[in-house]
């Protein structure tokens, strides 16, 4: 990313009155930020503040957080959409809290941890472009290595693809073939989730990123090429589907396998 860019990106948003004066972080997250971007996505934006910015307009969303909320501001320039996400300080602290050893050593169920935008804006933290505020990313990046969060996510999916996988197992033993395709489906998303997790490319919110995300990841375990034939389901037989349903699920166990959640 060219910095003369990174820098007009922030006087925009400053043009228009965007970055409050308390702001400690501002920075380009998704799409545009991994490069994995075209020319309708829009530019996302987490600017970090201490107190809740206070706008005439714009809307709120609700978060399981103290307060219950992060603001947002969106508008266009041009045909681009830009949106502006408002977290405090605070947030990224109670977000932390609850993906801590302690927390994770307790045995928290790993599906209930963080709501998915709570689990987005940490995974960001390590793959965004840092507009303004490098000292404080830096201390960040620093508490979610040191935190649990990488564990608790892998679990998550890992957990997931477990569930799916008993789901084609049954389906398949009672005959309904559609139904154990649909499941051997979501487990091996979910697998790859978890072995992408491992690797520090997170993100399963949107399945959309998970070609990027593996080629990004690299992982050993699993070519890109075969991960891909069976996503795309190439030797699928809808006449014989038994055979495409195992080879997914024991990949799924082989990744279960593979994938250090601690």
């Amino acid at each position: 990313m060219q910095e003369n860019e990174s820098g007009q990106w922030l006087r925009v948003l400053r043009d228009r009155g965007l970055i409050p004066g308390d702001t400690l972080a501002v920075s380009l997250v998704g799409s545009v930020a991994h490069g994995w971007h075209n020319e309708r996505s829009d530019y996302d934006f987490y600017v970090v503040t201490e107190r809740e910015p206070e706008f005439a307009d714009g809307s709120s969303i609700t978060m399981p957080l103290n307060p219950p909320r992060v603001r947002s501001q969106s508008f266009y320039l041009g045909e681009r959409r830009w949106e502006v996400t408002y977290w405090l300080d605070g947030h990224y602290d109670q977000m932390l809290a609850k993906v801590s050893r302690d927390e994770y050593n307790r045995g928290v169920a790993p599906a209930r941890v963080l709501a998915a935008r709570e689990e987005l804006a940490l995974g960001r933290l390590d793959s965004c472009v840092i507009l303004a505020g490098e000292p404080w990313f830096e201390a960040r990046r620093a508490q979610v290595a040191a935190s649990a969060f990488r564990s608790f996510m892998i679990a998550r999916s890992l957990g997931a693809s477990d569930n799916c996988v008993e789901d084609a197992l049954g389906q398949m033993k009672s005959g309904n073939l559609e139904s154990a395709t649909l499941s051997a489906r979501a487990a091996l998303g979910s697998s790859v989730d978890a072995l992408l997790e491992g690797l520090g490319q997170f993100g399963s919110q949107a399945p959309k990123w998970r070609p990027q995300r593996f080629r990004a990841a690299r992982p050993d375990a699993l070519s890109f090429e075969d991960y891909w034939a069976l996503e795309t389901m190439r030797d699928y037989d809808p006449e014989d589907p038994r055979p495409w349903i195992n080879q997914v699920l024991t990949i799924c166990q082989d990744i279960a396998m593979r994938v250090e959640v601690s």
